[in-house]
């Protein structure tokens, strides 16, 4: 991956973001505050318009920047919990192209950022069971290059969200429902599942 592809990740990011705000929302909406998808979108939408300027020498400089804006555009969890991955990701980056194994170390870290900062592990219906099996996919498929690996994690990150619907959350807003909280779809798991989409699309079209 090279500072291009990333920029064209971001990008994809923020085009899926915008199609599935209203899925994101109305997911949000049975087990939080309803404005998962709304939050997710203005802060892509910033990144965009920050990647416009940005004349970056790295793909981690990209994704620094991407999470630096989220942090400071997006309200509610999801711009701290996404804003701190990427710099995670961007700091473990610092040269100007990346190896799917590179990237692999670098998903590792947002994982990692996304977990100190929420306290989620699997199985506690957030972010977390979506990442967790895309990283594992990543990894093992990383010796075949970018698009496999991409691929890979895009497959688990999708059954990773789906299979937060019979969990009860134990983290985040949702908690708060407690029993009733199972039988949704996570909203984070999902727009986690849409970020390894877009990786994987980005990709394919390289």
């Amino acid at each position: 991956m090279d500072t291009e592809l990333a920029v064209a990740w971001i990008r994809e990011i923020a085009a899926a973001v915008e199609q599935q705000e209203s899925y994101l929302t109305e997911l949000d909406s049975a087990i939080g505050d309803g404005d998962h998808g709304s939050n997710l979108r203005r802060g892509f939408t910033a990144v965009v318009t920050a990647l416009d300027t940005l004349e970056a020498d790295s793909v981690g400089a990209v994704l620094a920047k991407t999470g630096t804006t989220l942090i400071s555009k997006v309200g509610g969890a999801s711009g701290p919990l996404y804003g701190s991955a990427f710099r995670a990701m961007g700091k473990a980056l610092p040269q100007a192209t990346a190896t799917p194994a590179e990237l692999a170390v670098a998903l590792a870290e947002g994982l990692l950022a996304i977990q100190q900062l929420g306290g989620a592990k699997p199985g506690d219906k957030t972010i977390v069971d979506a990442w967790t099996p895309a990283l594992a996919a990543f990894e093992a498929a990383a010796a075949d290059g970018l698009l496999a690996a991409a691929e890979a994690a895009d497959a688990a990150a999708a059954q990773g969200a789906r299979d937060t619907v019979p969990l009860q959350a134990r983290k985040g807003r949702a908690s708060y429902l407690g029993p009733r909280s199972t039988g949704h779809q996570d909203p984070g798991a999902t727009s986690t599942a849409l970020i390894l989409h877009a990786l994987a699309d980005t990709a394919r079209a390289a």
